[in-house]
Parts: C-alpha cells; structure tokens; sequence
C-alpha cells in the first residue's frame, strides 16, 4: 500500500511539471509551423493540415496532441496562418487548447536569399481534474490510507481552468535555387515572449518559461536525382533543452528517415545524451503529403511502447509543378 502511495505522489509531481514544457512534434520538418511563424505561407499556397502525437502509450502519463494549421500566401503581402493546439493527459485529464494567428512578412535579400521574419498571437485555456492528485495530508501513513479530502490551500485555492494570451516572434531565411535544385532554409523563433501565467492557485504566479528554438533543413539532390534532407533543431525551455538531428531521403515519392534526439544538458547523473531513436515514413503527391514516424526510447523509463505522429498536408496548388527543376526531371 506503501509503494501505491508512493507511485500517486510521483505522478502527481511529474504531472505538475511536464505542462509547464511545450509539446515537440518529431515531424517538425514537414510541419515547420510548428516551431516557428516564419514558416506561414512557405509553400507559396494555400494549404492545412493536421499532426497526431501519442506519447508513452503504456503508461498512465499518456499524452495525445493535435494541432490543426492553415496557411496561404499573399502575393506581395506575405504568409498568414491559423492554428489550433490540443494536449490531453488521460491519467490527469489535464487539456491545453489554443487557438493561434500568425503573419510572416516576406523581403528578398541578394544571392536568391528571402527573409521572413513573423510574429504570432495565441489564446489559450488549460484545466486540470484536481480530484486525481494526492497531497500530504490526505496520506495516513499507520493505516496506509488516504483521505478523500483535503485542507490544503492548494486544494481549495485551486482554479480548474485558466486562461492566457501567448505572443510569439521568429524568424527565416531560405533559398531555392532552382539550378541545382538545393533548398536551404534557418530560423529560430522565441515562444511565450510575455510568460503567461499558468498558475493553476488564485493569486498565484507561475510564469511560462520561454521557450527558445534554432533550426536548419538543408535539401540536395544525389544519385538519379533523388533527394536528401538533412534537418537539425535545438530548443530551451527553462533548465532543460533538447537537439534532434536527423537525415530523410526521398525516392521519388517515398520517403525515409531518422532522427537521433539528445539531451545535451543531462540535467543529473541518472541523464541520458541519446533520448530516443525516431524513424520516420512518408509520402509526398503532387497535393497530399503524408508522414508516419515511432520513437524507440533509449533511456531506462521502462517500457512505454514508444511515441507516435501521424501527419497529413493538402496544398492548393502543385508542388512539383512549381519547381522548374523537378518538371525537368518529369520529362
């Protein structure tokens, strides 16, 4: 009954902490909008779509994320979008909705270098089932019971739902050079810029950390004109921070991938470098872009049966179409 005891506190405390970090989605490199504003409009049309994540399926920590985006472009204006995030934990029944709008302006440098720098405002709401946790003085420790209630001001200070605005800014810079066919593209974009509140205590004051991101995907072709994508992507948010590394190759409309995910900080001995191994499997169309990935835990969590994503993108327009080099090769 002891170790029972034990395992609720546990939860109960790591459940607290993991919603203060941002959700990371594995696929960032088809569904950049994720990371960073910069990307509204990047295809040069309109598209939307939709990424699926479930994380540690196995355990009680389970967490499911959506997030719903539309994006078009402009002409001589620049790229807007819209976007909707869920998060849900199924042991806690703690939600994070937020609905976000974004606006990426678009100037040409020299060399067929573009820079778009952007900015996002979010509202959000989180809420929380309180009547899952277990504080202390709900634990009899002689009779290895616990309490149904509690006099904890936490427990009655506690609000179930709260609200909060989110700002967001970032950048790219990207070139496509339709001559040898490369596409290079670096940005990095800051999250929670005025650290809302998401103290869930009335009166309470627990500011979202920022969140800090630094990303590269460099395209190139190699043998019989098949492409290869090399993609980096370092994040920070309060003490903890993460780099995913990966490499896709695609053959003509299959694509095949992996991404190393470390933890470069190690926060504590019982740390791990490597986090995960991600694999990942697409299908690219002239409109419709698919991705599945898994990502086998590396570390000693126990089993947690893995993480995973599955994503969808229609564009309303063609991609191959309008790239000079990739008709060329259709010929």
């Amino acid at each position: 009954m002891k170790f029972k005891i034990a395992t609720l506190i546990l939860i109960s405390y790591f459940s607290i902490k993991v919603h203060a970090q941002d959700p990371i989605f594995s696929q960032y490199f088809l569904v950049p909008e994720t990371l960073n504003p910069g990307f509204s409009g990047f295809e040069d049309a309109s598209y939307f779509g939709l990424i699926h994540r479930t994380q540690w399926p196995s355990l009680d920590l389970r967490v499911d994320t959506e997030y719903a985006f539309y994006n078009s472009w402009i002409e001589d204006v620049g790229g807007i979008g819209f976007s909707i995030l869920n998060q849900h934990e199924n042991n806690t029944n703690y939600n994070h909705l937020q609905g976000n709008i974004n606006f990426a302006y678009h100037v040409r440098l020299a060399n067929d270098w573009y820079f778009r720098p952007a900015v996002e405002v979010g509202f959000g709401a989180k809420s929380f089932n309180f009547g899952n946790l277990v504080l202390s003085d709900q634990i009899n420790i002689n009779s290895g019971t616990i309490n149904p209630s509690s006099s904890d001001p936490f427990a009655i200070n506690a609000n179930r739902k709260i609200n909060f605005f989110d700002f967001t800014a970032g950048f790219v810079f990207d070139k496509k050079n339709t001559r040898n066919d490369t596409d290079l593209w670096l940005g990095a974009s800051i999250k929670h810029l005025n650290k809302p509140n998401i103290s869930f205590v009335e009166n309470g004051n627990v500011p979202l950390d920022i969140f800090y991101s630094l990303h590269a995907n460099y395209k190139f072709p190699y043998f019989d004109y098949n492409d290869m994508i090399i993609s980096a992507n370092y994040m920070q948010q309060g003490e903890y921070n993460r780099l995913d590394i990966g490499a896709t190759i695609k053959l003509e409309k299959l694509m095949l991938g992996a991404m190393a995910v470390t933890n470069p900080a190690k926060n504590n001995s019982n740390s791990h470098l490597l986090t995960s191994i991600n694999a990942f499997v697409g299908l690219e169309f002239e409109q419709l872009r698919f991705g599945f990935s898994y990502d086998v835990n590396t570390t000693d969590i126990g089993r947690t049966d893995g993480v995973y994503e599955l994503s969808i993108t229609y564009l309303a327009g063609c991609l191959i179409c309008r790239n000079p080099a990739n008709l060329e090769r259709r010929k």
